[in-house]
């Protein structure tokens, strides 16, 4: 069972990370998918997503980066619409996959925004079109 933030140094395609050009993880990984994001990316890691063949475990660390680095590309105020509809597409499409990395993001016991993550709204939206956990 994928879960939030397990290592996934043993379910990585290797081959796949190496297409990305994104360094394999290690014996010292924890949290690979956070140290690799890159909010300049955006664009690269969606096209991996869309068009390699990734097992559902690397679609799941794959969307954690993608996640990962569009937020950080809001911060930089350097986000763009068409990541926004992909990414938005793309969880809804594998929704059971990435269940639990929606619920991470979205931060839903979290009333204040200011104590969440700038993609916090965007993914809450996605929370209520999916009707996640019975929650409108």
């Amino acid at each position: 069972m994928m879960r939030g933030n397990e290592p996934f140094r043993d379910t990585i395609n290797f081959e796949n990370v190496k297409k990305i050009n994104l360094p394999a993880p290690n014996e010292f990984s924890q949290d690979w998918e956070y140290e690799v994001s890159d909010s300049s990316r955006v664009a690269d890691f969606l096209f991996a997503y869309e068009n390699f063949n990734l097992e559902k475990e690397e679609k799941f660390a794959l969307m954690i980066v993608i996640i990962s680095s569009y937020d950080d590309a809001m911060v930089k105020e350097k986000d763009e619409e068409s990541w926004a509809t992909s990414i938005r597409n793309n969880l809804l499409k594998d929704i059971r996959i990435h269940k639990n990395t929606i619920d991470y993001w979205a931060m839903l016991d979290e009333a204040d925004l200011d104590n969440c993550f700038f993609v916090t709204p965007f993914i809450r939206e996605i929370v209520n079109v999916a009707k996640l956990g019975g929650r409108n």
